[in-house]
């Protein structure tokens, strides 16, 4: 029988989950009351920058995470990064689906044609394909038969959060504030990846 803090600490993490998994999903569901109660004035375009957004978002959250244990010493933020990958991996799963479905109506050819001749696009698919096998194997079990290949595997968040910056970036012709907001963002959570490991070997030495 567990100690009863240990149970409490197992019960806060259990209520802080659920209410993560509300808050995610929260910019649906506003996206989606006003699609359906007809406020918006392009519902094609709201569904796609909103998803597009909320993408970077959760993914940059993600990021965040490991950075937030190391800083704070608590082991919280790791068991709710999974969580948050695979919501920015849904977000994102919504943004293609709105573009291939309500945007292209399944037209092959002319999608084919965008991501060749269009460089936001093109990145833009490139992020998904990164991010696709990140979200299939993210379970316990792949985590198992993959063991030490599965954290290499993963490490393609990067390039692809770099990516999906650069999708965005590219896309905004006019007003770059947010597209620089979040490169800063992901310039201070990859740097801070590339100080701690570049402290290791000299932390070694001493």
């Amino acid at each position: 029988m567990k100690p009863r803090p240990a149970r409490l600490v197992d019960d806060y993490l259990k209520i802080g989950k659920c209410l993560l998994f509300v808050l995610c999903l929260l910019p649906l569901l506003r996206t989606s009351w006003i699609v359906l109660s007809g406020a918006a004035v392009n519902p094609i375009e709201l569904i796609t920058r909103s998803t597009g957004t909320w993408t970077l978002v959760w993914l940059l959250v993600t990021l965040g995470m490991t950075p937030l244990r190391r800083l704070s010493g608590a082991s919280w933020p790791l068991k709710c990064r999974r969580m948050l990958g695979l919501f920015a991996f849904f977000y994102l799963s919504l943004h293609v689906i709105t573009y291939i479905w309500l945007d292209q109506f399944f037209d092959l050819s002319s999608i084919v044609k965008d991501i060749y001749k269009r460089p936001f696009i093109t990145v833009g698919f490139a992020a998904f394909v990164l991010l696709l096998p990140l979200a299939i194997t993210s379970t316990q079990g792949w985590m198992r038969r993959l063991k030490r290949h599965w954290g290499r595997l993963h490490r393609l968040v990067y390039p692809a959060a770099i990516l999906g910056v650069t999708h965005y970036w590219w896309l905004v012709k006019k007003d770059l504030t947010q597209p620089i907001i979040y490169a800063a963002v992901l310039t201070l959570l990859l740097g801070l990846r590339l100080w701690w490991r570049w402290q290791k070997p000299k932390a070694a030495k001493v």
